[in-house]
């Protein structure tokens, strides 16, 4: 980590960064010259810190706040180490680290912990998840009191339709998808695929696969700040906001995974397109964990206006082989590369947490050996099927009572999920639409 700085003499300070429940990036700015002394001995803020709201206030009531005296955590780098951060005008370097307690043991309050939990008991199974992402966002124009399509800097025009897959929609933001693409480049984000959606204005990039799951959370994480950064640089806003726009599709981050043996063979792979009986269990247990996990994949009030029938987001439980109305869904191709695509989650969610959720539920199927009903054909929109909670308020009782949310994530981040949400949820009542839009635009 030291050596990256020493070849970059260019920078003068650092970031140090962990993201809290929220996915937002809670830190410090801290001159180059005690960089050293951060990556040996850490850093210290509350643990309360990895506990705010949406608008960065503490929890009221919360035991982390005034019961424990706002207690320290301590804050250590992550094994990402230096990296640049290209958005900013002076050259300056991130350090993503993460909460511990006093004793050395992790702080289970920190998301990204929840999710190495999760990855240490696939380990010990002999078991390593491989995941991608799928990010969607829109670039949008805030600087009036519509939101609108920024207009073209090759053209000066505004997108007149959502022109889905097309070359024309890319080509006029050329050079803001080349500038992303070089920062991806110099931050390692492994950016592949760039298409445009079917919102005005929305885009997808899809990020490559990694068998490394909390390097894939630590890739979306990093990218969803690269992209809201770059954008104001070149004018406009980013936003992975579920449903910025009534009229058109939200914004959703589809993950795929498969697993590997300790052969390093795909355990879902039966060299045929149905896959194997442990691909089924796996689907089988992300469907029974998929209603008491609904607030970790539409953790905001604006989530819910993505989850709505023939809006290309799943409001219903269910899968099938290559079909994008089902919530999940089983990809066609090579076997060898055969794998589930979890499709509820929006794009306001914490990476961390959301990989934690599709991973633990997926495990509980594989070690119960559960089945899951017939996969689906046709569009799942027209059918009788189970539904996922309809309201935040609902989302936020089930989550907070249910024992397979226990026997994926610890009761410290439970509790504090949980109260932030009824906090939240609180204050947000209070609030028009469009106010709301105005919160969650460039925070989530």
């Amino acid at each position: 980590m030291k050596n990256w700085l020493r070849k970059h003499p260019e920078v003068r300070t650092i970031r140090v960064a962990a993201a809290d429940l929220n996915g937002q990036p809670r830190g410090k700015r801290v001159p180059v010259r005690f960089a050293d002394a951060v990556v040996t001995n850490g850093t210290r803020y509350p643990m309360s810190v990895l506990n705010l709201d949406i608008w960065g206030e503490d929890i009221e009531d919360s035991p982390l706040v005034f019961d424990s005296g706002d207690a320290d955590g301590i804050l250590k780098p992550t094994e990402r180490g230096f990296m640049p951060m290209p958005w900013l005008d002076a050259p300056t370097a991130l350090l993503p680290i993460w909460m511990f307690r006093e004793n050395g043991q992790p702080y289970e309050g920190d998301p990204r912990h929840v999710l190495a939990r999760i990855v240490e008991r696939y380990r010990e199974l002999g078991l390593t998840p491989v995941c991608a992402m799928e990010l969607e966002f829109y670039l949008i124009d805030d600087s009036g009191r519509k939101l609108q399509v920024p207009p073209s800097p090759r053209s000066g025009k505004r997108r007149k339709a959502a022109e889905i897959m097309s070359i024309r929609a890319l080509d006029a933001f050329d050079t803001f998808f080349t500038d992303l693409y070089d920062a991806c480049e110099a931050m390692d984000i492994p950016a592949d695929t760039a298409i445009s959606e079917s919102g005005l204005g929305q885009f997808e990039i899809n990020l490559m696969h990694t068998d490394d799951a909390l390097r894939a959370a630590d890739d979306a994480w990093l990218f969803k700040m690269l992209l809201k950064g770059l954008a104001r640089r070149h004018g406009f806003a980013a936003s992975f906001m579920a449903k910025p726009y009534p009229d058109y599709s939200g914004n959703g981050l589809h993950t795929h995974f498969s697993i590997l043996d300790r052969d390093g063979r795909n355990i879902f792979d039966n060299g045929g397109p149905e896959g194997t009986e442990r691909l089924r269990n796996a689907v089988a247990g992300c469907l029974a964990a998929m209603h008491d996990l609904t607030l970790i994949f539409a953790p905001h009030a604006n989530s819910y206006e993505r989850l709505i029938p023939e809006a290309h987001a799943p409001n219903q439980i269910c899968w099938a082989y290559e079909n994008r109305t089902s919530a999940i869904r089983i990809p066609s191709g090579n076997p060898v590369a055969r794998r589930i695509e979890h499709r509820v989650a929006g794009g306001d969610v914490n990476p961390y947490l959301m990989l934690a959720a599709i991973l633990g539920a997926a495990l509980i199927g594989i070690e119960e050996r559960l089945t899951p009903p017939a996969p689906i054909t046709g569009n799942a929109y027209a059918l009788d099927l189970p539904l996922l909670p309809d309201t935040w308020a609902a989302a936020i009782d089930v989550f907070e009572k249910s024992a397979t949310v226990r026997r994926i994530f610890p009761e410290e981040l439970i509790r504090n999920l949980v109260m932030t949400k009824r906090q939240e949820l609180r204050y947000m009542d209070e609030l028009s639409p469009e106010e709301q839009t105005e919160i969650y635009l460039d925070t989530v």
